[in-house]
């Protein structure tokens, strides 16, 4: 035993005695028994917790940080210690170093790409707002994209570039740019605006200016509308912010406000009669609310009778349902009672004089009528 101790450390290749090879190897071999130890008893404990809460939940996150993150790091730095006793030339070590800082880097950028959209989906499905998983796409992708390029500085920092010129070109570079797109930097402030304040969501019937339709998608830059005429319109998002919005999809019920005109010939004890008629047909319908209905003033040709009531839901389908059986309860009671509509008449009155002139007097010349 001692000959062969004796042997594999007189004898060297490549700068390393056999025994050094050796006991690396003894490393490599013993740190790869224990990782499959780790992820036989740890990782299969994790995947059962997981699959008992129907892979959702905080044993999901934790199977799936043991394996993308915990493990490899494991496997990385047994790699370093195994050749930590070994002479390498400083070629390789170059070599080994950018290896093992893009193998750090691309595991970082994931785990925390993969916090954010787990973070999210957590968020979204706690809140009940599904739809912010898809509105904040775009975002994530923006994020994961200097996630990389910081991951790529970091990457030729350890390779031995020298980095200091290039981060000061990107920092005076950006700098330019912002100056430069003032206008979308912009509309990125205000995607964070509509997010946070929620003015409106996907799905939501909104009217701005003089455009109404349902909001389709809320982007980084512009938020897209399907039109009721079925266009689809293309609203920056700085635009959307600083407008008036009517967001009719917040509507908890609907009030309506409508007028009858009757004529002036109607009797008093009639007119006296329509408010409360008016109110049977709309109490006869179900989720709908009577406010008032009076008298209000005389028209030009009509006597106005106003009323208000409420609907309980926002839908306009439903609005125009309900008011359609009232009017029709309304033309039928009207017909029932002897009640006219008005409707826009002019009454001309003619006055005959007894002794008129002779019309030769007034320009006529033709023969007087008898």
């Amino acid at each position: 035993m001692n000959e062969l101790l004796s042997l594999l450390e007189t004898n060297e290749f490549m700068g390393n005695s056999l025994f050094t090879y050796a006991r690396s190897l003894v490393i490599l071999i013993v740190g790869l028994f224990i990782g499959l130890l780790l992820h036989s008893i740890i990782g299969g404990r994790l995947k059962g917790r997981s699959e008992a809460a129907g892979n959702n939940g905080r044993w999901w996150i934790a199977k799936l940080s043991f394996q993308r993150v915990a493990m490899p790091l494991y496997y990385l730095a047994l790699l370093r210690l195994s050749l930590e006793g070994l002479t390498l030339s400083d070629s390789f070590n170059q070599v080994l170093r950018g290896i093992i800082a893009a193998v750090i880097a691309v595991l970082v950028v994931r785990a925390i790409s993969f916090l954010l959209r787990t973070s999210l989906s957590k968020y979204s499905v706690k809140t009940g707002r599904e739809d912010d998983e898809r509105r904040l796409k775009p975002l994530l992708s923006l994020v994961s994209f200097i996630l990389w390029m910081i991951a790529g500085i970091f990457l030729l920092d350890n390779l031995g570039f020298n980095i200091s010129t290039l981060v000061a070109g990107l920092g005076v570079s950006g700098i330019a740019v912002a100056i430069a797109a003032q206008g979308i930097l912009g509309d990125l402030f205000n995607y964070f605006v509509i997010f946070f304040d929620r003015p409106f969501e996907l799905g939501d019937f909104i009217i701005f200016e003089d455009k109404l339709g349902s909001i389709e998608k809320i982007g980084i830059k512009t938020t897209r509308i399907r039109a009721l005429s079925g266009e689809q319109l293309i609203i920056s998002n700085s635009g959307l912010v600083n407008a008036k919005v009517h967001n009719y999809k917040r509507m908890q019920r609907r009030r309506i406000l409508f007028r009858i005109g009757v004529t002036y010939q109607t009797e008093p004890a009639k007119l006296e009669r329509i408010p409360a008629i008016i109110r049977e047909a709309i109490e006869a319908q179900e989720g709908v609310q009577f406010d008032r209905s009076h008298f209000s003033s005389f028209g030009d040709f009509a006597l106005i009778v106003e009323t208000v009531y409420y609907v309980e839901s926002p839908d306009y389908a439903i609005y125009m349902d309900k008011q359609q059986a009232i009017n029709l309860i309304i033309m039928r009671t009207f017909a029932e009672e002897g009640i006219e509509f008005a409707y826009p008449t002019q009454t001309l009155y003619l006055q005959t004089e007894l002794n008129q002139e002779p019309p030769s007097r007034i320009g006529f010349t033709g023969n007087r009528p008898d």
